[in-house]
């Protein structure tokens, strides 16, 4: 009776490669069950948004005041031209926080312009955004909000829009773990001899089907 350690070098190999495959297929797929039900779901959300009332928004207005000094940092002095740099006149850092705790902005900021009347700050955040235009004389500003709801929320995560770089790691991540599991499961497919043809026959004919829709389905 054969031993393990008397099979051909070949047939121990590919062994040991079905066993690595089996293994991370099984694996990958645990590790990749919650991010596969949620940019499976957020697929259909994100095509179908007037179906769960995902464009519907809440619109929030408000009014204050920061300290207009926070927007003349460098006035010329007598004689001297104004600095063509006006951002080098403004307390970024002073004005965002200022008015992130009189009001509660979330949201990562996207943009910051100043000219020589007002200052516009822009936040962008998942189903979220807010906009405040400052007079820099006055330091009076108005600010309007958007606030969207949870499924344009998870719509955004979905398209990684306005979500900051940790969660783009995460769709990073999320993809490399369903291409393992993709390829692992076609790798343990040519193990198995009696699925082998009707398996590769069925994966041929979903590419050929999906081909078909953009060739012919998309304008």
């Amino acid at each position: 009776m054969a031993t393990t350690d008397a099979r051909p070098f070949r047939r121990r190999l590919a062994i040991r490669f079905a066993w690595l495959a089996r293994w991370l297929h099984v694996y990958a797929s645990m590790l990749g069950l919650a991010v596969t039900l949620f940019f499976s779901v957020t697929g259909i959300t994100l095509n179908h948004p007037d179906w769960f009332f995902g464009e519907q928004a809440r619109t929030v207005q408000a009014e204050g005041a920061i300290n207009s000094d926070l927007l003349h940092l460098k006035p010329p002095a007598p004689g001297n031209q104004p600095s063509p740099d006006l951002s080098a006149e403004v307390a970024k850092l002073e004005v965002v926080e200022a008015l992130r705790k009189a009001h509660g902005i979330r949201g990562a900021l996207v943009d910051f312009k100043v000219d020589e009347q007002e200052c516009s700050v822009t936040f962008k955040g998942p189903g979220y955004s807010a906009d405040a235009f400052i007079d820099r004389e006055s330091g009076k500003y108005t600010l309007t909000e958007s606030i969207h709801g949870l499924v344009a929320v998870l719509n955004d995560l979905h398209k990684g829009r306005d979500t900051g770089p940790a969660w783009s790691a995460v769709i990073d991540i999320s993809a490399a773990v369903l291409v393992v599991i993709s390829l692992t499961g076609l790798i343990l497919l040519f193990y198995l001899k009696l699925r082998r043809i009707p398996g590769l026959i069925v994966a041929l004919i979903g590419t050929i089907v999906v081909l078909a829709f953009y060739f012919w389905g998309v304008p």
